[in-house]
């Protein structure tokens, strides 16, 4: 492609792009750009909302330039405040280990390996002196800090802000010089902390970063950004069949959004599928989404058992079972609260009553409307529905 025509891909689906003249001499004057996106192992798995940033990183890749992954594992040792209204909880070396481990397998479900350069910011960090760290935060003011609209609110609202907090935007900004970084892409939340980079690139006389900012993705309510604190998120890990089912339960307004930044469909295609029926479209989002984390053949199969539950009042062939025994401790009978913890498959006993109370379980074709039914050993078996996904068999 020209450098225009490569700019425009670029520019593709993006919020903000900070830097754009810069980055047309640099295609021009025929750079390959190294093109950074940061990730704090701050929990073990990934979400779709991580997706958006990984499929913009994939594009650069297939354009020829040079990505760059930087494993933020001292970073997370802070913690990034972006949108938070209070500190975020230390987690322990180990812990930031093994997140970090997992982060990359499944990075790699998007990007090429191949073509991923690999970091992790205590490669710098951690050989910096206490002096070092005192020099870096003389490059930033209270006054800059406070100019972000997060830090803004908390200070205005008497909400304690930590100095250590105040130094991540810092620490994040002195990734891009150490990796000498054109581009960084990341949410268009952290537009303040991806600027801070392109100012100490400049303070230290080296060609500034561009900024792409990218769209936050809705979560499963339709409202708010994807985020594993508000249980409205799908992760890279989940199931093939919580993954279909979760996907379905999308409104469909957001649906149109997960077409366009997860799977990067076309204006025609997206005219196509919305010119047909919307459960269709919504079949076919979940089916696609599943066989790229799945393997191909896998959205079809849940598709399948899905028409079977839900539109043909069937349940499913593959759920789990379970014998009598495991399930009631060898008593003739058990409370339905009790059967269904022993399966481990919910959370805790307290969202078995919730589902309950809501008349979201069924035994066989018998709605459970008392959490303190009792059920009593069967003949042979009997089918237990939790909310919409959920199908216990008990032999």
């Amino acid at each position: 492609m020209s450098p225009a025509e490569q700019l425009k891909v670029m520019k593709s689906r993006t919020e903000k792009f900070i830097g754009e003249a810069e980055i047309l001499k640099r295609l021009e004057a025929g750079k390959t750009l190294r093109v950074k996106l940061g990730v704090d192992p701050t929990r073990p798995d990934l979400t779709f909302g991580h997706m958006v940033v990984f499929n913009k990183l994939r594009q650069f890749q297939e354009l020829g330039h040079q990505a760059v992954l930087i494993i933020g594992d001292y970073t997370t040792r802070i913690g990034d405040p972006t949108g938070k209204s209070e500190t975020r909880p230390v987690l322990s070396e180990q812990e930031i280990e093994e997140n970090a481990k997992t982060y990359l397998e499944q990075a790699f479900k998007i990007l090429d390996p191949q073509k991923t350069e690999v970091r992790r910011n205590s490669e710098w960090f951690g050989q910096m002196s206490f002096l070092d760290a005192l020099q870096l935060s003389r490059r930033m003011t209270v006054a800059q800090m406070l100019a972000r609209d997060d830090f803004a609110k908390r200070h205005e609202s008497n909400t304690p802000i930590s100095i250590v907090e105040f130094l991540y935007p810092l620490l994040q900004g002195y990734d891009s010089v150490m990796l000498k970084a054109d581009i960084e892409i990341g949410g268009s939340d952290q537009l303040f902390n991806m600027l801070v980079g392109r100012d100490l690139q400049e303070q230290d006389k080296m060609a500034p970063q561009a900024v792409l900012g990218m769209p936050l993705l809705v979560g499963l309510d339709g409202e708010k950004k994807m985020s594993k604190s508000l249980g409205n998120y799908i992760a890279f890990n989940h199931g093939a069949k919580d993954m279909f089912g979760r996907i379905m339960s999308v409104p469909d307004a957001t649906m149109w959004v997960y077409y366009d930044l997860l799977l990067l469909s076309t204006p025609e295609e997206l005219a196509t599928l919305k010119a047909g029926h919307p459960m269709e479209a919504k079949k076919q989002l979940a089916t696609r989404l599943t066989d790229k984390f799945h393997g191909a053949g896998a959205g079809a199969k849940e598709r399948a058992e899905f028409e079977n539950v839900f539109s043909k009042g069937g349940v499913r062939t593959d759920m789990p079972e379970f014998t009598w025994a495991a399930v009631s401790g060898g008593a003739a009978e058990v409370g339905i609260v009790d059967l269904l913890a022993a399966t481990n498959l919910f959370p805790s006993k307290k969202e078995i009553r919730r589902l309950i109370e809501g008349g979201a379980v069924k035994i066989g074709d018998d709605k459970v409307s008392d959490p303190a039914q009792k059920v009593a050993q069967p003949a042979s078996e009997l089918v237990i529905q939790a909310g919409k996904r959920t199908f216990v068999k008990v032999k």
